[in-house]
């Protein structure tokens, strides 16, 4: 098992090698994406019912539910349940459309290597150019992956996040 490790790892620091420096940025930028995704969904599924649960129980003790007051309260409360739900998704956004920009720039400073050879040897050597030409191809690849990955999860967080705003506004009546 620690062989397969250890190949494992020797295999992502040649991809980061083969990639350039971009990919590492990438690579952050997606880690960072991942832990957003999975966070949102543990608080959908662990934390969230027992905060609505609160701020319903809290509704349900009021004696005062047809006033104005009341009416401030429940917008009050609506408000604070969409925000705690849609926290962090303009973030993962962002990162989302961030990840294919960072696979662009791979390819520029890519196809800069690749036109950096053809300066310095004259020609259009392939053996000196297959640096650049992959520095250019996986940062664009892994950026691509990343961003469909992400807007999957993204998409359905969104669902998720508005579902559980119309239950929580249907259960305060």
């Amino acid at each position: 098992m620690l062989n397969g490790l250890v190949g494992f790892w020797e295999d992502l620091l040649i991809f980061f090698e083969t990639g350039g420096e971009v990919l590492v940025v990438l690579f952050g930028v997606t880690f960072l994406m991942w832990t957003i995704i999975v966070e949102r969904f543990f608080f959908l599924r662990a934390r969230y019912p027992e905060e609505a649960a609160t701020l319903l129980h809290g509704w349900q003790g009021r004696s005062d539910k047809a006033s104005w007051y009341a009416d401030q309260v429940k917008a009050q409360l609506c408000s604070q349940v969409r925000q705690e739900l849609t926290r962090f998704l303009p973030l993962l956004k962002t990162l989302i459309a961030l990840c294919p920009l960072l696979g662009l720039l791979g390819t520029v400073t890519g196809m800069i290597e690749v036109f950096d050879v053809m300066a310095i040897s004259g020609s259009g050597n392939p053996r000196a150019m297959a640096s650049g030409v992959s520095r250019a191809t996986v940062p664009t690849m892994a950026g691509m992956v990343a961003a469909l990955s992400g807007v999957y999860f993204s998409a359905r967080l969104n669902r998720l996040t508005q579902k559980e705003t119309r239950l929580f506004q249907d259960q305060l009546g």
